[in-house]
């Protein structure tokens, strides 16, 4: 499995987030081949880093 340095990525929240604590994703673009993923809440917890292809197959499914 491969490690993803990061220390120094910058996290965006959807802009469909209420900004009072709720339930919440944030996402880094910072790299060309994956797209890491995290509960907002716990910005220190785990991270799932998914394939860019996939991403982009979820946000248009939701979209949907």
């Amino acid at each position: 499995m491969r490690e993803y340095d990061l220390n120094n990525a910058q996290w965006f929240k959807s802009s469909y987030s209420n900004g009072d604590g709720g339930d919440c994703v944030e996402v880094s673009y910072d790299f060309t081949s994956v797209v890491p993923v995290r509960d907002s809440k716990v910005s220190d917890g785990p991270v799932l880093v998914v394939p860019v292809a996939s991403w982009a197959a979820f946000v248009a499914g939701v979209k949907g």
